[in-house]
């Protein structure tokens, strides 16, 4: 026991429900009430996370460069319909800021032409290529205003991939940089497996030479960073050493190497099942924009997925600022139907079950009030309200609450338990007296629905 005496509960009159953290016609808030404080190199630094909420943070999209190459590649008309979905649901402020594309086959060209088609401001259209010359050119023919270059930096990549030393690498690096610079194009350097590099010994000194590089030209040219954990290695423990501290890199890249958090990029990737938090955890340590794809799909484990990103975002930030939600329900839509891509059912936010219950006390929480079981209004913010699957566990409860939702009934239209008693009944014989295993149908349960409950049905139906 601990010392002192044990308190007692405090009773209340009305349920404290926490509803400015939990508003329920929004994504949860996440509030900050202290500072954060980090050791690095032997100095105790306080970093103030509310900030977050005041900065312009911002998402990235990598579905159509990193998100291919875990999966058959989309075509031309996909990779269209799926960036006009992006800059619907970025809205026109542009919180999704842009997106990249891989340059090298004609059917890569296509698809970017064919989205520079649309002109349509947000997500902007950018492309990847590695540090050389041949590659450049294939930005330059392409019109596009800026474009990712590969700076692979860690010594397992200089060494063993590149076979060069840090001083070659350096130099062809700055190389490319000039060559994009002089011809107007703006710069995103790729540090590739930036967890597993020497910071202090290559990182921060490369990228104080590129930040020399822009101190020379205009501002929309000014080179970004994108730091890639292209392992998962990255952690987002306080206390956590380099180079797998995310803390002590963004602190390091900000105040030593002198880049701007809105010049810096997070890119994610799953290998430890880290790659939401790490992406979230470097929004809150300075870092303004991460890189994500829809759905999650990326190189083996995937990248940050983007609709997990604007959650978060909303949760951070308190507002969609433009965002229209309902687009991520007909992406996954689009998904399944055009692209025949499978989505696990327990997906969150776009999963068949993401808001799904078999538990008969469950369907009956949310019969009481949906925000016992409901993680917000996802009719309102996905299009997609809680629904209940019918098994051996659903009662009456889960069947009432599925009558109700078939029927589309509301408030004091909707029906109690003892007008469903008969169709609970024939749902349970199903289990008892039949010994089925399998979940209920839809299409069984429309059919109880007009047996025992017709008047309703031809209501419905009209």
């Amino acid at each position: 026991m601990p010392e002192g005496k044990a308190r007692d509960i405090v009773e209340v009159e009305k349920p404290q429900l926490y509803e400015n953290i939990f508003p329920y016609d929004t994504v949860p808030r996440i509030s900050f009430d202290g500072k954060i404080y980090e050791e690095v190199d032997g100095q105790v630094i306080e970093f103030e996370p509310k900030e977050v909420a005041e900065r312009d943070i911002r998402i990235s999209d990598t579905t159509f460069r990193d998100g291919q190459q875990a999966r058959p590649p989309y075509t031309p008309d996909q990779i269209q319909a799926l960036y006009e979905l992006l800059s619907k649901l970025s809205g026109p402020n542009g919180v999704i800021l842009h997106t990249e594309f891989f340059l090298y086959s004609d059917k890569d060209r296509e698809a970017v032409e064919k989205c520079q088609d649309l002109g349509l401001e947000y997500p902007k259209i950018t492309g990847w290529i590695r540090a050389d010359e041949g590659d450049f050119e294939l930005v330059r023919k392409m019109g596009l205003e800026e474009t990712g270059v590969l700076t692979s930096c860690s010594d397992y990549h200089i060494f063993y991939k590149l076979r060069k030393n840090r001083r070659k690498i350096l130099d062809q690096y700055l190389g490319i940089v000039k060559t994009a610079l002089d011809s107007g194009v703006r710069v995103r350097c790729h540090l590739e497996d930036v967890t597993r590099a020497d910071i202090d010994g290559f990182v921060v000194p490369f990228i104080q030479q590129l930040m020399e590089l822009g101190d020379e030209v205009p501002k929309n040219l000014k080179p970004k960073v994108r730091l890639c954990d292209t392992m998962g290695f990255g952690v987002s423990y306080p206390g956590a050493m380099l180079p797998r501290s995310i803390p002590k890199l963004i602190y390091k890249i900000r105040h030593e190497a002198g880049v701007p958090s809105h010049r810096i990029e997070w890119h994610g990737h799953n290998d430890f099942h880290k790659v939401h938090i790490n992406g979230a955890t470097a929004w809150v340590y300075g870092c303004d924009v991460v890189n994500a794809t829809l759905m999650g799909y990326g190189e083996r484990t995937g990248n940050p997925p983007l609709e997990g990103a604007v959650m978060e975002y909303i949760a951070l930030k308190g507002t969609a600022n433009g965002m229209d939600t309902t687009v991520i329900t007909e992406i996954a839509e689009y998904f399944q139907e055009v692209i025949d891509a499978h989505i696990p059912s327990n997906y969150p936010f776009v999963g068949n079950d993401f808001n799904l219950t078999r538990a008969g006390i469950h369907a009956d929480g949310l019969t009481r009030d949906e925000r016992i079981y409901n993680i917000f209004d996802t009719a309102k913010l996905l299009g997609v309200p809680p629904r209940v699957a019918i098994t051996d566990k659903s009662g009456v409860d889960g069947v009432c609450l599925w009558v109700n939702n078939f029927l589309g009934l509301h408030g004091n239209e909707r029906i109690g338990k003892t007008k469903v008693h008969r169709i609970a009944r024939w749902v349970m014989d199903q289990y008892d007296v039949h010994h089925r295993i399998t979940a209920v149908s839809e299409r069984e349960m429309e059919e109880q629905v007009k047996q025992h409950l017709p008047e309703h049905y031809e209501k419905m139906k009209r």
